[in-house]
């Protein structure tokens, strides 16, 4: 569902504004705090517009500037009365912008139109804008609302949001770079949310196609038949027990002279029972965001070309639901992936490592990547590691790990690198076949390692990260950015990396 907030940048003053909510920043200082109110008109003039000084109401609501903190009260700016916010926006450092921008649009709910002059904070700190792009984020992603309600409930989110002192030419293109970034995040979320009645793997692969339609992409999707002909067992021994066939996307963003290729992989489960290990009732509820990761990847891969990526991107989502009947694959059966490894599956629960197996092993033999990526809700243990505000990093490169630590950093979307432990490899040996899908627990089950080092079998040495965002994937509430339901966690975190001013790859074998 389309983030319905409009954000115009807009020249002249909070008073010529026609807004129904005016948002004054609060900029954090020390005691009392420092209030910013952005150039002209002449601060008097606000002022005797206001039911006291800035300095008073300040210290009347007790604010001290924290990001996202607010008071509201009523005013006349001369055209009847309007709702005045003050806006705690921190330092005015974009992750204090983000988090009071999501505030805002919350705050906003319900009116028609809003305005702030926060872009003249983001102008005034020499950081490129980022400021005013980081705000925006945070308006819209916290606008997000998705719903099948056959009535409308709750305050409908402000139609139309203006940014005074953002008509610049830095500012206002900050303001579409915003955009781009929560609007592919959106699309994420809408795919994660959609019901999984309707979200078979034909569905996603067919929604992946019009995605590339629309985005400039070229796309190619593998059915049933396709797969079994080019051999990707894993994929369809996942699949094997529903009823809806499984099917594998490819998608490629090209642009001229790319610098450098990157593959991403998306792991792609529409639904997890866990097969014929089942899952009790409460942990498949949420199981229709199993295929985050998949999302993520098509999130991404739409807005490559928007917002000007120089680095040839592949994506593969890899997709399948995993149900359970006679047909389904059982534990103890030896599976062939892509590759040509043989896998015992020990648990039918542990099945994204699987149908991601095959989508690396194509990755690696087809398309020849300077780096790869996948991403994926892929263990429990990722989560009680690190709870539900943080992804898990893996990766044995540790140029690729800082560049999206970086990224990661900047889009507020925070990473921790975990280690790929060695000694656990082991765990993974198999008395009948090249692999097994789970540890054998001589280790205590270190299941978010054992995972990536299952994955890491499968990379042929390239340069490769996984980021398991079991935990940050999902929301349990609406709070700051985040919505209740799929969260598209990474989507902006690898956009910002393959979009940056520094390639994010150095270009070793071509773009594929």
């Amino acid at each position: 569902m389309p983030i319905a907030t409009e954000i115009r940048p807009v020249a002249g003053t909070l008073i010529d504004s026609a807004a129904d909510l005016v948002a004054i920043p609060v900029v954090r200082g020390e005691a009392p705090a420092a209030v910013t109110v952005g150039a002209g008109p002449d601060p008097a003039e606000l002022a005797a517009r206001l039911p006291a000084s800035l300095a008073d109401l300040v210290a009347h609501y007790e604010l001290t500037g924290k990001p996202g903190e607010i008071a509201q009260f009523p005013a006349d700016f001369g055209a009847g009365l309007v709702r005045v916010v003050l806006l705690g926006v921190g330092e005015a450092a974009p992750a204090d912008l983000r988090a009071a921008g999501a505030a805002l649009a919350r705050a906003a709910r319900g009116h028609t139109a809003a305005a702030t002059t926060v872009a003249l904070l983001d102008a005034a700190a020499e950081n490129g804008a980022a400021g005013v792009e980081a705000f925006v984020e945070g308006v819209l992603l916290a606008s997000y609302r998705f719903t099948l309600a056959s009535s409308a409930t709750g305050a409908a989110a402000v139609a139309a949001l203006e940014l005074v002192g953002a008509d610049s030419g830095s500012a206002a293109a900050a303001v579409e770079r915003g955009k781009a970034l929560a609007q592919a995040t959106g699309m994420a979320r809408d795919l994660i949310n959609t019901p999984s009645a309707e979200k078979d793997p034909a569905w996603l692969a067919a929604r992946a196609g019009v995605v590339a339609a629309e985005s400039g992409l070229t796309a190619g999707i593998w059915d049933e038949r396709a797969l079994v002909r080019d051999g990707f067992g894993s994929i369809l021994a996942v699949g094997a027990g529903s009823d809806r066939p499984p099917r594998l996307v490819r998608l490629d963003y090209r642009p001229e002279n790319p610098g450098g290729h990157v593959v991403l992989v998306g792991k792609g489960i529409t639904f997890d029972t866990g097969g014929l290990s089942l899952k009790p009732n409460d942990n498949m509820k949420l199981m229709k965001t199993d295929m985050s990761g998949a999302a993520v990847v098509l999130g991404v891969m739409s807005a490559l070309a928007g917002l000007g990526s120089g680095v040839a991107v592949t994506g593969l989502l890899a997709v399948a639901e995993n149900s359970f009947s006679g047909s389904a694959q059982r534990p103890g059966d030896v599976i062939t992936t892509y590759d040509g490894h043989t896998v015992e599956v020990l648990n039918t629960d542990a099945e994204g490592r699987l149908v991601m197996a095959d989508a690396l092993g194509y990755a690696v033999a087809e398309l020849e990547p300077d780096a790869i990526v996948d991403v994926a809700t892929l263990t429990g243990a990722a989560k009680l590691a690190l709870g539900t505000g943080m992804g898990a990093l893996f990766s044995g490169d540790d140029d690729l790990a800082a560049a999206l630590s970086e990224a990661a950093e900047r889009s507020g979307e925070p990473v921790w690198r975990l280690p790929l432990t060695e000694e656990y490899r082991d765990c993974l040996d198999s008395r009948v076949a090249d692999l097994a899908n789970i540890g054998n627990g001589d280790y205590g089950r270190p299941g978010a390692a054992e995972a990536a080092l299952f994955l890491r079998e499968f990379t042929g040495g390239v340069p490769w990260a996984h980021l398991d965002i079991a935990g940050p994937g999902r929301s349990m509430s609406d709070e700051g950015v985040l919505s209740k339901g799929g969260t598209g966690f990474s989507t902006r975190l690898l956009l910002r990396w393959l979009s940056g001013e520094k390639p994010p790859v150095a270009p070793a074998r071509g773009a594929g």
